[in-house]
């Protein structure tokens, strides 16, 4: 597994992240063992870098994850970097919450779900305009002098959000969207990032199951499943979106490769980006995707991808709102 140093945090990270999204019921129902059985199975081939969130069921994801790595946990904790994020409220009133008092019962929670006594990445999982980012900034700062939290990052920030809270203290990581087909972030924030060495680990390299080629125009989701709802899933933008995917399947072939690795090697390829999070809810779906970091993609192969996707249409994901 390659690795890479994870910005100002210097974590030596695996460049695959395990995520752990789906196992907090946004995608449907899971079978928690074969769930487990994934994470120790990616961490058997090398992966050292997991992210959860308290939000992704609320604190069910991260009890899994617990669960998975208990024993070593125990026994080597600082062989994982674990990487959790706080700061949503899913189904309150008020669903972005980055104020003191729910940071920092956020991260009690979050200790308690995963069964350590520190956390090694803590993540503000949105911007919330209701809080000033000095005193979010602050609360984090605090914690890390307690020792509950190593280092601190956002996600899905901007870089005025980002510009804000470094008045306060450091950004070390920032965790975006980005895919083939949601790339916004390449005029202003990667260029930030690189700027300041933030470390950069990226969400959704597969576009939510888009880019793994196992979808077609009539594929369906259960109805608690997330994409049930999205524009991006359905219409038009599905089916132009499904010959691109075709295209670059054809493309990834002839390399001897899968689609969705070529997705994740390009994502990977990207400079300042140290590391994609991919998840899996079983052992099987997991070594493909892992196997993605070994893929090196020529000047040639980047250029034609960029040919092959001018034809899609962006795409846009999951907010604390909602979906489009």
């Amino acid at each position: 597994m390659q690795t890479a140093t994870l910005g100002r945090t210097g974590l030596q990270v695996s460049r695959i992240a395990f995520g752990t999204w789906q196992l907090g019921g946004e995608w449907g129902v899971f079978d928690e063992d074969a769930a487990i059985g994934a994470i120790r199975h990616a961490r058997d081939l090398g992966v050292n870098f997991f992210d959860t969130a308290q939000a992704y069921g609320f604190g069910r994801s991260e009890g899994v994850l617990g669960r998975a790595l208990a024993d070593e946990l125990k026994r080597d904790r600082d062989a994982l970097v674990i990487a959790t994020k706080g700061g949503v409220n899913p189904g309150a009133e008020r669903s972005r919450d980055a104020s003191r008092d729910f940071l920092r019962s956020g991260v009690e929670q979050s200790l308690r779900a995963l069964g350590i006594d520190h956390i090694d990445l803590y993540q503000v999982h949105w911007p919330d305009e209701q809080t000033p980012a000095e005193e979010t900034a602050e609360a984090l700062q605090e914690l890390v002098d307690e020792g509950k939290i190593r280092h601190v990052g956002v996600s899905n920030y901007d870089v005025a959000h980002m510009t804000e809270f470094e008045h306060t203290r450091p950004v070390e990581t920032l965790q975006p969207p980005y895919h083939l087909f949601r790339r916004g972030i390449e005029q202003e924030v990667l260029p930030y990032t690189r700027q300041h060495n933030i470390g950069v680990l990226v969400y959704s390299p597969l576009a939510s199951g888009l880019l793994t080629g196992t979808m077609n125009a009539e594929t369906t989701f259960a109805e608690d499943d997330w994409r049930a709802h999205s524009s991006a899933f359905r219409g038009e933008t599905l089916r132009r979106n499904l010959a691109v995917v075709e295209q670059l399947s054809e493309f990834a072939a002839l390399r001897g490769i899968t689609v969705g690795q070529l997705a994740i090697a390009w994502t990977l390829a990207q400079p300042g980006v140290h590391a994609a999070i991919v998840g899996a809810r079983s052992s099987r779906n997991i070594e493909d995707s892992l196997t993605a970091a070994d893929v090196r993609l020529s000047d040639d192969d980047l250029a034609e991808i960029e040919r092959i996707t001018a034809e899609g249409v962006s795409i846009e994901g999951a907010t604390p709102e909602g979906v489009v």
